[in-house]
């Protein structure tokens, strides 16, 4: 009775008009960016971040939220429609997706990837609803020595799902944490790399980083792409499948939900490695293998289930222990801790009404995006035509009007130029700004629980290894790491991530 009763609360606080409102305001955009190649949630979130801290904060994370799980589901459009992924976790999708539309079955491709997407989002949202109160309960055990193997698993994992050079996902790791430690000592007040700056007294400004990093480096890097966006079709039309193709994707999606559930939870990008798993485990159960890469609907509806899946899960380690499980994630962080709540544990306590109201609201999002999206296809094959270089310089003005309007200062805009320059030059450099951000993020939480398990053992470091949790956690960890430098591991990770952008 508690969990009805708890849904009854969050759907209370989820029906309100303001957020029915904001949640179809966040996954129309999340469509939006998730068909526009190149912008994705992350800039998007990062981007809209400043605007949001004169909202409540449950309508706040509602809309973010919103953004987050639209553009997972946008991202299909354009995979299907131009064989241009909109966002990552759709780049498998566009394998058959496209070959479908190419055979004039855009329709049922598109309507496929809307049921897969639809189901897999409302079930995963049961299990967040479901595991997250008992796991929160686990993690109120927690003493300092649990929370810092447990941050250290979870940036060491992220390394392990990361693409490319481990070496580089560390050193971007490294870096992040780095930048988090930027300001004033937590305990001392002694200042620490703030080279006379007045302004970095008070540490780097996360809204900075986050619009720098993912908002201002990605449109840099896309105005260098001129990339061919010319639609299959200009009006999408037999959009219900057919008999025999809602016989096909049956299993597909119910695999798919259960295999996007179990990895989104993971730190990294769980999110796209459960679209990758989907298509490889639907290629392998097919009775028809040779379909794959030639139009087969099982590839279009298991990936697009599973990456929808992983989106709604992702959730449960933000709301029920406080850490990101990629960047997206990062952001809800830094949404919650500017609108004055601790993301973790405590939240479904201390803040019942938006932990459940965010929860309540996924499920409305997953019905307003199955309503709005398949209705407004000609809408969206229209928006492709938009040329970047009238968009993207729109998009910066935006990002930078919304970030000096939050303290009324001009370093924010210069914070901004600087970490999108050095964004722009980590990716020519082949390293990925998300662990980066991760590693912002993170790197305080680590930093507080380490020297607080320090302070309680009077400097004795065999405590991380004598309480049983934490111990368990840093072995986990070092097989991770261990695992991820395994020639033959490397090479499949690599390959599963190199279709990502």
């Amino acid at each position: 009775m508690d969990l009805l009763d708890n849904l009854l609360l969050g759907f209370s606080t989820a029906l309100l008009i303001e957020n029915v409102l904001y949640c179809f305001l966040g996954v129309l955009l999340g469509t939006a960016v998730g068909v526009l190649p190149g912008i994705g949630p992350t800039a998007t979130v990062a981007m809209l971040l400043p605007i949001t801290f004169n909202f409540e904060p449950v309508t706040a994370l509602i809309m973010l939220a919103g953004i987050y799980y639209g553009a997972q589901y946008g991202g299909s459009t354009t995979a299907i429609l131009i064989n241009l992924p909109g966002e990552s976790s759709a780049a498998v999708t566009a394998l058959d997706g496209h070959e479908m539309a190419r055979q004039g079955r855009a329709g049922p491709a598109l309507a496929a990837a809307a049921v897969g997407s639809f189901f897999a989002g409302t079930v995963a949202t049961v299990v967040l609803a479901v595991a997250a109160p008992p796991l929160a309960g686990v993690a109120l055990r927690f003493g300092p020595a649990e929370y810092f193997s447990l941050v250290l698993f979870g940036l060491i994992v992220s390394i392990a799902l990361a693409r490319g050079s481990v070496l580089k996902a560390l050193a971007m790791i490294a870096l992040g944490v780095l930048l988090g430690t930027v300001g004033q000592d937590i305990y001392t007040g002694t200042p620490r790399y703030v080279f006379g700056q007045r302004e970095l007294y008070g540490g780097i400004d996360f809204v900075s980083v986050a619009v720098g990093m993912f908002g201002v480096a990605e449109i840099l890097r896309n105005l260098e792409n001129s990339h061919s966006r010319v639609a299959v079709v200009d009006r999408v039309t037999g959009l219900w499948p057919t008999a025999e193709d809602r016989r096909r994707i049956i299993g597909p999606i119910l695999r798919g939900t259960g295999l996007g559930a179990a990895l989104g939870i993971l730190p990294g990008g769980g999110h796209v490695l459960a679209s990758f798993s989907s298509y490889a485990v639907e290629k392998r159960v097919s009775r028809r293998p040779q379909e794959f890469g030639h139009g087969a609907i099982e590839g279009v509806a298991g990936p697009e289930s599973a990456n929808n899946a992983a989106a709604q899960t992702s959730f449960i380690p933000l709301l029920t222990l406080g850490l990101p499980a990629h960047p997206v994630m990062a952001l809800m962080v830094g949404a919650f801790i500017v609108h004055g709540i601790t993301p973790g544990p405590n939240v479904i306590n201390d803040e019942p009404a938006l932990f459940w109201g965010l929860i309540a609201s996924m499920w409305i999002g997953n019905v307003l995006l199955v309503l709005l999206n398949l209705p407004l296809i000609g809408i969206w094959v229209r928006m492709l035509r938009i040329p970047y270089q009238v968009l993207f310089p729109m998009i910066i003005l935006f990002a930078a009007v919304g970030t000096y309007s939050l303290n009324f200062n001009a370093y924010d805009v210069y914070a901004i130029a600087f970490f999108g320059l050095l964004g722009y030059v980590l990716i020519k450099c082949g390293c990925e700004p998300a662990p980066l951000l991760l590693g912002f993020v993170l790197g305080p939480l680590l930093e507080e629980n380490l020297r607080r398990a320090l302070i309680i053992s009077r400097g004795d470091p065999s405590v991380f290894l004598t309480r049983p949790i934490s111990a368990a956690l840093l072995l986990l960890a070092a097989a991770a790491l261990a695992i991820t430098v395994l020639p033959a591991i490397r090479q499949r990770r690599d390959t599963v991530f190199t279709d990502e952008e």
